[in-house]
């Protein structure tokens, strides 16, 4: 899913590109306290906590004719160190940071996947936890820094989520993500939007495509997935700060055209929308404060 504004994704319910902590999302928030437009401060809190609440609509995995919505707790959790850190671009650790590269921690996930109409009578797929690095170039700044662009070279290893966890593959998110910190008109609102081809080895796409000859039916052939090309997505967030509160929604395209997974059987839909929305209270921070710059 996507990049978080600030808060700890829902994991995604099929193979995803952006990383995964919660997308840059946005609502507004009611109260007089609320209402005010929020302005970040020179200085920031070294550490903020909170919880929320999101809902998230996912098909079973990306081709799937079915779908599900998935009501979550959401953490919020920031957190401003030298290498470490979990803010507006997700949870990451600056193994390498300069005025244009950055080498930062990549994670994100797959929900489980149980018999559906396609994969009916197949094994249920269990959640997959994806780790790696993005390699990331600050391509452009305007003047007051409140735009910008970057390119994001995300490569991740998955593995499933169990008790003896099994490798499945590596899934690389190459996207252009352009953010708007202070939308013209609209005080306090942030838009993310990101778009990029996917890419996955063999073996990954084979745990989500391939039908083994046991399990082929008369409308269910034998197949067997061969990795490479894995499609678009494009995804738009909005989110909104408040001093106490941090709210937002995310709509996400993705298309099959052209993937080498296409003419799966298990392949039902070649395009399709995926959206979803949060809201968390802020209930804790540090007391110590750091620059914006660090």
């Amino acid at each position: 899913m996507a990049r978080a504004a600030g808060a700890a994704a829902p994991p995604a319910a099929d193979p995803v590109a952006v990383p995964a902590p919660a997308p840059k999302t946005g609502v507004a928030a009611s109260g007089d306290a609320e209402s005010s437009a929020y302005h970040a401060p020179a200085t920031r809190p070294a550490w903020e906590l909170g919880l929320g609440v999101g809902v998230v609509f996912f098909d079973d995995y990306r081709g799937a004719d079915t779908s599900h919505a998935y009501p979550l707790p959401i953490p919020y959790f920031i957190y401003r160190g030298k290498i470490l850190r979990s803010d507006q671009n997700g949870l990451r650790g600056r193994f390498l940071n300069q005025d244009r590269i950055e080498i930062n921690l990549s994670v994100n996930g797959t929900t489980p996947v149980r018999s559906n109409s396609a994969r009916h009578g197949m094994p249920d797929l269990r959640p997959t936890v994806e780790v790696g690095a993005s390699l990331d170039t600050h391509l452009w700044r305007s003047a007051d820094a409140r735009v910008r662009l970057d390119l994001r070279l995300p490569v991740r290893a998955a593995f499933t989520a169990q008790a003896s966890p099994h490798y499945v593959g590596i899934f690389a998110a190459p996207q252009l993500d352009l953010d708007i910190s202070q939308l013209p008109h609209l005080t306090g609102w942030q838009l993310g939007l990101l778009a990029g081809p996917l890419f996955a080895t063999r073996r990954y796409d084979d745990y989500f495509y391939s039908v083994a000859p046991q399990y082929a039916t008369a409308s269910r052939p034998a197949y067997e997935a061969g990795g490479g090309y894995a499609g678009t997505q494009a995804l738009a967030s909005i989110t909104r700060r408040y001093p106490t509160w941090w709210a937002g929604a995310f709509v996400r395209h993705d298309s099959l055209a052209g993937a080498s997974f296409a003419d799966s059987p298990l392949v039902r839909r070649n395009s399709y929308w995926t959206a979803g929305i949060a809201a968390a209270w802020i209930i804790a921070r540090s007391a110590r404060s750091v620059g914006q710059d660090e």
